[in-house]
């Protein structure tokens, strides 16, 4: 069935065998249920932990314990407290530390456990990992993130606004894939379903328990406190571990995965520290780097492992960076990915919808839209967990009247990306508050407009002065081709992705009352595109 799913992957090079149902005691006496994979074959192995919150069941047995084992591995796939049998009650990110440093004690007990342990798996079994990387044991030789979460107040909050789809669709994995694939699947129809209905609850606070069949008290809290200061957030991101990492670390991610920005956050800590990492971006959404992306997210983590864990580094590359050139759709390698470009060009919006490189002189008001939260902006693809995820044609959204489109001349030579993108703009409003969502696309021949990277803040203005607001959107690595154009889209919103915006100051999770809001967009704004130093 692997084999038949993803091709080209790897030959086997031993049977595997199968010890279901172990179980390893957590500090506080909780069982955590684990199996155990191993290769049916003489001689010592090294071990790799995977911890998840959702099951041990598909496809986390066959993609991990069956395939890593295959290649000469112990795999202890390991259920988290409270989900897949084990015991306790789940509690996102507060106890995965204590937990896993118990499952490495318990480790150091086996007779097959030779004492060099790696650790691999992607989404929160990639938090699983960071969170033991502040005090590493010191077996562990390696670690693999695919698409991998550090700080999981940036997977719900952007700059305070509610990353609304993402919060659900978490809630529904969290609680429902453990169960098996019949209950996760029936509960996410269900969530599809019902989506509409609960978004737009007024208010929204316990809008999704008839869409997930009861309430989930974490993703009541995470809902509910945007403030990445607030206490209840203290300890939950692992952000400053890499900061001072020993560990060889691969990073793996896709340039529409909902957390490709912790990804690359982690990779500039860590070559910061000097620690040894790698960093594998590809044309991906956060699911399908496990579909389509599969191939060559195993080969990568398989030879980062079999470096670090067996001395065989003859599979590793030359250079710390590969990535996907969107556009061009070819694989790049690099010798680093810039934090800051060495070149960057600024676009500026003007009258008629153009963009240009002429700055404005001064800061008059260029156009205005009017954003209705009754008839709230849709959201189209991006870094979504949802099945709507990705690079899409964009000209439906487009022709709304709540969104703003810039769009430059054909380009008469090739225009590449490479890095942090970002948009400076001066808004004013008439109600005081509003977020604004910012997007860049790229235009074709046939004039569609495919989403490239995007961002979202939330501004405050005061009467009819404007405010300035500088928006992160995300990074690319992208060529614009001869004959396409650039286009800058701005709207207020991209909904269900993000909350809506009340345009009252009252939080958007707790509002009954929402009021319409007039955005105007004012000349001095600018759209800032990075060239990178490396010629390709």
């Amino acid at each position: 069935m692997t084999k038949a799913t993803w091709r080209g992957l790897p030959a086997r090079r031993h049977g595997v065998g199968w010890e279901p149902g172990l179980v390893v005691p957590a500090g506080d006496g909780s069982p955590l249920i684990t199996d155990h994979y191993f290769p049916r074959a003489e001689g010592d192995f090294p071990t790799l932990l995977v911890r998840s919150p959702y099951g041990r069941g598909l496809p986390w047995s066959p993609m991990y314990g069956l395939l890593f084992a295959e290649q000469g591995f112990h795999v202890v796939l390991q259920s988290c407290r409270g989900t897949g049998g084990s015991g306790g009650a789940f509690d996102l990110w507060r106890n995965e530390a204590a937990d896993g440093r118990a499952t490495v004690s318990w480790l150091r007990e086996q007779p097959w456990f030779n004492g060099t342990l790696g650790t691999v798996g992607p989404s929160y079994l990639g938090y699983v990992q960071w969170a033991l990387a502040p005090d590493p044991p010191p077996e562990l030789k390696a670690m693999v993130m695919q698409v991998g979460l550090h700080d999981p107040w940036a997977l719900f909050h952007a700059d305070g606004a509610l990353r609304l789809e993402n919060a659900l669709a978490v809630g529904v994995s969290m609680t429902y894939q453990h169960q098996g694939l019949a209950p996760f699947v029936k509960a996410t129809l269900r969530l599809r379903r019902r989506l509409h209905d609960v978004t737009t609850a007024q208010p929204l606070r316990g809008a999704y328990t008839s869409a997930l069949g009861g309430e989930v008290g974490w993703l009541d809290e995470v809902m509910t406190h945007p403030d990445a200061e607030d206490s209840y957030w203290r300890g939950a991101s692992t952000a400053a571990s890499a900061e001072r990492l020993g560990v060889p670390t691969a990073l793996i991610t896709g340039w529409h995965d909902a957390l490709a920005d912790q990804t690359f956050e982690q990779y500039h800590r860590m070559r910061q520290a000097g620690c040894e990492t790698a960093l594998l971006v590809g044309p991906w959404t956060h699911t399908s780097a496990l579909r389509q992306g599969w191939p060559e997210v195993f080969a990568e983590s398989l030879a980062w492992l079999r470096a670090h864990l067996c001395a065989e580094p003859s599979g590793l590359r030359p250079t710390a960076v590969r990535v996907y050139v969107g556009g061009e759709n070819v694989w790049r390698d690099l010798d680093d990915w810039p934090s800051e470009p060495a070149a960057t060009s600024s676009w500026y919006p003007a009258a008629g919808g153009h963009l240009t490189r002429q700055p404005g002189t001064d800061s008059a008001p260029l156009t205005s839209f009017r954003y209705d939260p009754a008839d709230p902006t849709p959201s189209f693809g991006g870094p979504l967990l949802s099945r709507t995820s990705g690079p899409r044609d964009n000209r439906a959204l487009e022709a709304r009247d709540d969104v703003l489109t810039f769009t430059g001349p054909p380009l008469t030579e090739p225009l590449d990306i490479l890095g942090p993108v970002s948009a400076r703009l001066n808004i004013s409003t008439d109600t005081g508050h509003t977020d604004v969502f910012t997007r860049l696309c790229d235009v074709d021949a046939q004039g569609r407009s495919i989403n490239v990277c995007d961002g979202l803040g939330r501004i405050r203005t005061t009467g009819h002065a404007p405010a300035q607001i500088t928006v992160p959107m995300s990074a690319g690595a992208h060529r614009f081709a001869v004959g396409h154009r650039i286009r800058w889209q701005i709207s207020a919103g991209a909904h269900p992705r993000y909350a809506r915006n009340p345009g009252t100051g009252e939080s958007p999770v707790d509002a009954a009352t929402f009021t319409p809001v007039r955005v105007t967009l004012h000349t001095d704004s600018a759209l800032t595109l990075p060239h990178g130093s490396t010629p390709w």
